[in-house]
């Protein structure tokens, strides 16, 4: 257990992940309601909509206006999501409120790009390329690249470790082209394929081949092992997560209907905190949002936290 972190860095993905699957219509009010309510439970990292087609993405048609209506907070960096030279035209109408940043966004399965953005790996890689030399042009910093369907595919199958390594270097190759210089490289478990053993070893083998990138895991729940494979990667020092409030969202090109989304918020603050690992967040606190986001969507959610709440409580009554 030697390198397990001290501390992790958790991004909250529950607005934008969580309100892209759900049927609605969620109001805007209300999405902006639980954007407030997680600003004040610690958490430093909120990924607050989508700048996408609302005719593809139609829960994301209001992300202008729940931009333009969440209340911002001394320490919290609030993102956002696009894929194309309108969506960063959109974020950057916003950049007093949005902390703007570019990532390369590929997937190592190409048959889920054909499905979710609709190009093939040359056609994306272009797309990618296009994209980081317009963020550069518009002083915008493109630091970090995203690898979808890292772990597996519901259209591919299995993902080869190999297919990810290439797919890492494709995004090595596009930042190189555009003269940026990457520190940062997030491996998304899209469709819940991700087991703790395809963890340590998709996770070794990047981390033996790229060490001075930062990782961060994006694991979805699907099939009940998101928070063990969390662990897996708390494991071998992956200090960084992305989460969703009460399990909130999905990926809504996964032809997976019903299927949980990200890993629990609370699931992994809670995991933390038993391992001594620090979060900077109140545990309590994110619990009440999830209720409150489970008001919002009018349907429980999948996060067991939400059920059995901290262990704090218990403590106290039993000492």
């Amino acid at each position: 257990m030697s390198d397990l972190p001290a501390c992790v860095a958790i991004n909250e993905e529950g607005p934008r992940e969580g309100f892209q699957i759900e049927p609605g219509p969620i109001r805007t009010e209300d999405k902006i309601a639980l954007i407030d309510a997680l600003s004040g439970t610690g958490v430093r990292h909120i990924q607050a909509c989508s700048f996408v087609s609302p005719r593809l993405v139609p829960g994301w048609a209001d992300a202008a206006a729940v931009v333009a209506g969440f209340t911002p907070r001394d320490g919290v960096e609030y993102t956002a999501l696009w894929f194309n030279a309108r969506g960063l035209d959109r974020a950057l109408a916003f950049r007093d409120r949005l902390h703007v940043t570019g990532s390369i966004a590929l997937a190592a399965s190409e048959a889920f790009s054909l499905k979710n953005l609709n190009r093939d790996r040359q056609g994306n890689i272009e797309a990618m390329h296009k994209q980081t030399e317009a963020h550069v042009a518009a002083g915008v910093p493109v630091t970090r690249i995203g690898v979808m369907a890292a772990f597996g595919c519901n259209f591919a199958g299995d993902i080869p470790v190999e297919r990810v390594v290439e797919t890492v270097q494709d995004g090595l190759a596009i930042a190189a082209g555009c003269g940026v210089t990457i520190a940062d490289l997030g491996l998304a478990d899209t469709m819940g394929w991700a087991t703790p053993a395809r963890i340590e070893r998709v996770v070794g083998t990047v981390r033996n081949r790229w060490p001075e990138l930062r990782l961060t895991l994006h694991l979805h729940d699907t099939r009940g092992l998101g928070i063990a494979n969390a662990h897996a990667g708390l494991r071998m020092g992956v200090a960084r997560y992305d989460t969703t409030v009460g399990g909130l969202g999905g990926c809504p090109f996964a032809a997976h209907k019903g299927a949980p989304g990200n890993i629990a918020t609370e699931e992994l603050v809670l995991l933390c905190e038993e391992m001594g690992i620090a979060t900077g967040i109140d545990l309590d606190a994110m619990i009440d949002v999830g209720h409150l986001a489970e008001r919002i969507v009018g349907h429980p959610l999948p996060s067991a936290a939400l059920r059995g709440g901290s262990l704090a409580g218990f403590r106290s009554r039993a000492a």
